[in-house]
């Protein structure tokens, strides 16, 4: 199982007990983002931090096309 595999298994378990218990999956998932950026923190100096997140919101458009991506 890859690391990613892992998250995304935990992070799914996490969306379907908030929604037994009422909660929104865009509320959890701040919250899983919140913890991300604190887990960052931990190591990372805010500067990288943003540069990470700025990073991950300008590419988190999955129909858009990069210069290094091969057709």
């Amino acid at each position: 199982m890859t690391n990613f595999e892992i998250a995304r298994e935990h992070f799914n378990a996490a969306l379907a007990e908030a929604a037994e218990h009422g909660f929104g999956a865009d509320v959890t998932a701040r919250y899983f983002l919140n913890l991300v950026v604190a887990k960052y923190l931990e190591t990372r100096t805010i500067d990288d931090v943003r540069s990470e997140l700025v990073f991950v919101a300008e590419n988190c458009d999955p129909e858009t096309d990069y210069m290094f991506m091969r057709p």
